[in-house]
């Protein structure tokens, strides 16, 4: 046999392996299961490779153990707030109605999201005002600063903000930063070089082994979370990068969607950067000391819940707020989202709901940024309109904001998509925000939105072309890997 024959040989008994892994090891999800089998059977070669890049789920258990026993520390308290919710009123969740009473004990029993009520919350859906909020701070830092991003850029706002952390650890204040591996490969290698000179500390989730080739597209560190003195924090959906300031022409006007808390909710954010920074750093490791989570006097505020996913969860406690939300609606849902690939049971959740009367509207982008997963999220809204959804396309530039908002009562902002990638495979970290007033300004935002949307009617959809027709079918045929 010649030497191309022994490799075909070679790789179809790892694709007959790696099918008795998934087999065995992805007993979760049936779809996904079925889904590589189909890959690996049809296409051995290309199944190969992709199971490479976009596989190794089998591992996830070892390798997320010291994770998952660093949140076992919260054990404690929350049993102590879940006895307080059943036992006693609280004057900020007398809005809410016992629905979501019950949706915040779900988020403490499933995720352990401890719930805060005194939070002062400020919503942001332009980059230019969130970043200029975000450098401001981290000027008045006086202890430490502590960043999370999936991405930055080699560009001006990476450098502004670079610059602004390199001062502050230039004059004794403790800089972290915490990268993700994928998403700042492109990273010069020399990039933090002067902050570290100055006493800052950098680590990468999940680094590269060889320049610009990251085998693992699992598993990735995609939240987005800024930290500054344990008092203040940033959550949501912007990186760092000109795009993210509508500065990059491919995109035009970057719409995305953020919050800056301050509050005991911004203690969740310190505690969700110190698991992922104790987990990336390794030999850095940090004990959860005083001066990280200084006492913040009680207020009347927002009540929030910081609410975090990831491989290292059995289960989708963002998916699962998501339904819980969708669910208690009486009045109307409106979601922002770049990508649109929910599963059977988001499906189902949206549908119900539409056809109960509730104005269900989904807003994502006009252009694809992931043409499989714009074409595939596509034809799901499109799905959705027989049942009285209301899609719209966002033509105003570049939608990516990860939002939902029900009745004007409660609403979620943060890294996670509504795709099955962030419902299990990327680490993402969102706020639940119950406050008639924050869930107001978000509403007003996206009906401010739809003014330069283009409505996707059930007419509409049915005149789109056969190649945009073509281009859905082969998507959704790799949905449930994307």
């Amino acid at each position: 046999m010649s030497i191309t024959d022994l490799i075909l040989i070679a790789i179809l008994i790892s694709d007959l392996l790696f099918a008795i892994t998934i087999v065995f090891f992805e007993r979760k999800n049936s779809a996904a299961v079925w889904a590589w089998l189909l890959v690996l059977f049809f296409l051995p070669v290309v199944g190969f490779v992709l199971y490479v890049f976009l596989g190794q789920n089998y591992r996830k258990k070892k390798m997320f153990q010291s994770k998952q026993d660093a949140d076992e520390a919260l054990r404690t308290l929350i049993e102590q707030q879940k006895s307080e919710l059943k036992t006693r009123e609280i004057p900020a969740l007398n809005h809410l109605s016992s629905v979501f009473r019950r949706m915040i004990l779900m988020l403490i029993e499933d995720n352990g999201s401890m719930l805060s009520t005194n939070n002062q919350v400020k919503p942001y859906t332009d980059g230019s005002e969130k970043f200029a909020d975000l450098v401001a701070a981290i000027k008045g830092a006086r202890d430490h600063v502590h960043l999370e991003y999936y991405i930055w850029r080699d560009d001006g706002l990476s450098h502004e903000l670079r610059d602004v952390l390199t001062e502050r650890a230039s004059v004794g204040v403790e800089v972290r930063v915490l990268c993700d591996g994928l998403g700042c490969a492109r990273l010069p290698r020399n990039f933090f070089c002067n902050l570290k000179s100055a006493g800052g500390q950098v680590a990468f989730f999940f680094p590269s082994r060889i320049r610009f080739l990251n085998l693992r597209s699992n598993f990735r560190n995609h939240r987005k979370i800024a930290v500054i003195d344990g008092k203040t924090a940033f959550v949501g959906g912007f990186n760092i990068g000109d795009e993210y300031l509508g500065k990059v022409k491919k995109w035009g006007y970057w719409r995305d969607a953020a919050v800056r808390i301050e509050g005991n909710a911004a203690l969740a954010c310190q505690l969700r950067f110190f698991f992922d920074w104790n987990y990336a750093a390794k030999g850095e490791r940090q004990v959860y000391q005083h001066r990280y989570f200084p006492d913040i006097a009680p207020s009347s505020g927002a009540a929030v819940q910081v609410v975090s996913g990831g491989p290292d969860t059995y289960w989708n406690p963002i998916k699962e707020a998501y339904l819980k939300m969708i669910n208690s609606a009486t009045e109307s849902v409106y979601l922002q989202t770049p990508y649109f690939i929910p599963d059977d049971s988001v499906r189902d959740a949206l549908r119900i709901a539409a056809l109960s009367g509730i104005d269900v509207r989904i807003m994502i982008p006009n252009r694809p940024d992931h043409p499989f997963v714009y074409w595939a999220g596509l034809s799901f809204v499109g799905l959705l309109l027989e049942s009285g959804v209301r899609g719209y396309t966002y033509e105003n530039g570049f939608l990516h904001a990860k939002t939902i908002v029900v009745d004007k009562v409660a609403a979620s902002v943060g890294s996670a998509n509504w795709d099955l990638r962030s419902f299990g495979l990327n680490f993402e970290t969102n706020a639940i925000i119950y406050d008639e007033t924050v869930a107001r300004s978000l509403k007003e935002a996206f009906e401010k939105d739809l003014e330069t949307c283009t409505e996707l009617t059930p007419q509409r959809y049915a005149d789109r072309s056969s190649t945009v027709k073509i281009k859905e079918s082969i998507s959704r045929l790799f949905s449930a890997l994307l």
